[in-house]
């Protein structure tokens, strides 16, 4: 498990906790730099948030990092809006061989940033500008997501893209037992929580084995 700074967690909290290289901390600093440029013209993340996009954004992805083993090949971030978590974690990981991560975002606008971020940082990810129903994606071994839906309809998203041994990594709010007790009505899964390096009421959840069950009539 990475080291949880005490107060800081800006670029230098993200090299010490993550064991990041000094070239991947200045990609990460060209992407923060870019996304609040392009958020004077598009709403890419909370405005109330700009002022703290290393905790609240890319350290709040980062800390995804630890639960990635290293047989992880295929990644598919649905939702990826302005790329939390999935291009954050195509940065860090980067230099990984053979890496593939899927940025599936219906957004043109904010597609065209993450495909501009990605360009100008020579990303291994490819940006797909579709509904997550339209976008079929092989052998994938993670599936992400962060504030796009309740875990049960996550689940719902994410069984297109289960390959058998594709597992998930969901970045929840204050609610998650609220969301774990209805996905197990529909859902059998075997869950880890870990709490949140960033957000003192956030959730980290990794899901494996996960397939629906048959209601009881």
């Amino acid at each position: 498990m990475p080291r949880s700074p005490l107060q800081d967690f800006g670029p230098k909290a993200i090299e010490s906790a993550f064991d990041v290289s000094r070239e991947t901390l200045d990609l990460l600093k060209v992407y923060e730099d870019d996304l609040l440029t392009w958020q004077r013209t598009i709403n890419l993340i909370g405005p109330d948030t700009a002022e703290d996009v290393w905790r609240r954004h890319i350290y709040d992805s980062a800390q995804l990092l630890s639960y990635i083993p290293a047989s992880v090949k295929t990644v598919v971030d649905m939702g990826s809006g302005a790329g939390f978590p999935g291009l954050v974690l195509a940065l860090l990981l980067r230099e990984r061989p053979g890496l593939s991560v899927h940025l599936i975002e219906s957004h043109k606008r904010k597609s065209a940033f993450l495909r501009h971020v990605i360009g100008k940082t020579q990303t291994p990810a490819q940006v797909h500008t579709h509904r997550l129903e339209h976008v079929n994606i092989s052998d994938v071994d993670l599936v992400t997501a962060r504030a796009l839906a309740p875990l049960d309809q996550l689940l719902n998203y994410a069984e297109r893209y289960d390959s058998g041994h594709t597992f998930c990594l969901f970045l929840k709010g204050q609610n998650v037992g609220l969301e774990l007790t209805k996905a197990a009505k529909c859902w059998s899964m075997s869950i880890e929580q870990h709490p949140s390096l960033s957000d003192p009421s956030g959730t980290i959840l990794v899901v494996k084995e996960f397939h629906r069950v048959s209601k009881e009539a």
